[in-house]
């Protein structure tokens, strides 16, 4: 997973797009890049970091131009190095092209080998290049973006939310199951479009809509206009926005994610109620789980644990065992609530078990008498192929064990999940509009080795709400 946004700003875009950027660092923290356009310049930043990093006053005043993109990182696929920093540039015959990919392809290997053998020469090592190459094939013989992006629906296999600059227009789009998140929104003087609606309300705008599955949207000075190239028998929204990776004050596909955490939280009181003295959360991620099981309890919500805000997230380190140090100074033990207390310790989810482990271990030498762990997820038995760092199965705690064998492992008093159709009820759709390959093992794309649930894409023959396939000027929608 990482961030993606595209802007359109008559004022200019350099620094909408790294406050943006700042809303979206959640979602990666590698590496973050912004490419502009004026004129028939592209303008490029990209630097290994965070944000507030990689860019200061001299650098967002050299980006010129009024349309733009940005993008932070979450290495799922690729090496960490330089030359996987997006957004990627292409040039052709005049056209510019910039691209930023939120998401994670199957079938990278393949289409590159297929690329490889016609001779193109790959500069990095992630499957944005493959989406760049592919538009830029399409752009070749035909000129027209909605072909290219009918191409990139019809070859890629996985997931993306995609947004691409094009000689000073943005389009962006969003696989047809529309797995990774992306969406709309007006500000003062254009359009953005973003991975979370956190991004929007940065810079005071107000969402919109999301992006359809399987929608192209086109952003100019002259406004905003879509088209929908696919459709698909069904949706398959990641599920694991809603668990971990969204910020709380998102709203994702039409949901408040507090809210749904909230419930989440209700949802674990009810199916296995535990007695307790304080429900105390794992901040940030198990603040609103916290928050609901303590208003469905009536037991006092209380916090237990200090988080260190100048701490990113420790899922998202690369390494185990960076993970393992970011959490001895990510969080601190308030020990006049925890003491001889019995606590109802609330969290997202449990991936490796060493935060979980450690956590409760500190809880423990905080004084605590009991330490019942409740988790808002089911147990996460598959990796992710898709965009979540769940590589393997060795990896994850529950693959091999049962319940009481992760409590034993982890060290709690008990330990409940939430179950897996109370989670369905909290996020208030159905199995077929999530992606749950983590909690199943059954995945919406066909994976090598795994169970894949049939999906059917159509691609519409056409224009609906304005033409696309040329780079003159259009009747916005």
């Amino acid at each position: 997973m990482c961030g993606i946004v595209g802007i359109v700003d008559a004022g200019g875009v350099s620094f909408p797009l790294y406050y943006s950027l700042y809303a979206l660092q959640h979602r990666g923290q590698e590496s973050a890049g912004i490419s502009s356009f004026e004129g028939t310049t592209l303008y490029t930043h990209r630097v290994q970091g965070l944000v507030a990093e990689a860019f200061n006053s001299n650098t967002l005043q050299g980006l010129r131009g009024n349309v733009g993109i940005g993008h932070v990182r979450y290495p799922t696929a690729g090496s960490k190095v330089p030359e996987n920093i997006q957004p990627f540039n292409f040039q052709y015959r005049g056209l510019n092209l910039a691209i930023a990919h939120d998401g994670n392809l199957v079938n990278t290997a393949e289409l590159r080998e297929e690329y490889e053998r016609r001779g193109q020469i790959f500069c990095t090592t992630t499957g944005t290049e493959v989406i760049g190459n592919i538009i830029v094939e399409a752009l070749r013989t035909s000129r027209s973006m909605e072909d290219a992006v009918r191409l990139c629906m019809r070859r890629l296999r996985g997931s993306y939310a995609v947004v691409a600059l094009l000689n000073g227009t943005i389009y962006a789009f969003r696989d047809p199951l529309g797995i990774k998140p992306l969406c709309i929104g007006k500000i003062d003087r254009g359009y953005i479009v973003a991975s979370e609606s956190v991004a929007i309300d940065a810079l005071d705008g107000t969402l919109v809509r999301d992006v359809r599955p399987g929608e192209l949207v086109r952003i100019d000075e002259d406004g905003l206009s879509s088209i929908q190239v696919a459709t698909a028998n069904r949706r398959a929204h990641c599920i694991f926005e809603y668990i971990y990776f969204a910020r709380a004050d998102s709203v994702i596909d039409g949901r408040l994610v507090y809210d749904v955490r909230r419930r989440i939280g209700q949802n674990l009181y009810d199916a296995d109620p535990v007695e307790g003295d304080i429900v105390c959360p794992v901040p940030d991620s198990g603040t609103a789980y916290a928050a609901g099981y303590a208003e469905r309890s009536g037991i006092p919500f209380v916090e237990g644990l200090m988080k260190n805000r100048y701490m990113g997230r420790t899922f998202i380190m690369p390494t185990q065992q960076q993970r393992e140090w970011a959490v001895r100074i990510k969080l601190n033990t308030v020990r006049g609530n925890l003491k001889d207390r019995r606590v109802i310790l609330v969290d997202d989810s449990i991936v490796r078990g060493t935060t979980s482990r450690r956590i409760v271990n500190m809880i423990r030498e905080a004084g605590a008498k009991e330490i019942h762990l409740c988790v808002g997820s089911p147990p996460i038995i598959a990796p992710c192929y898709l965009g979540v760092d769940m590589p393997t199965r060795t990896e994850l705690i529950a693959n091999s064990r049962d319940v009481e064998a992760v409590r034993e492992s982890i060290g709690a008093t008990s330990l409940t999940y939430v179950p897996f159709g109370d989670l369905m009820g909290a996020i208030g759709c159905g199995e077929r509009d999530l992606c749950t390959g983590c909690l199943t093992g059954c995945y919406p794309v066909e994976i090598l080795g795994e169970k894949s649930c049939h999906c059917a894409v159509d691609y519409v023959a056409g224009t609906h709400q304005s033409n696309l396939s040329t780079f003159g000027k259009q009747q916005t929608s």
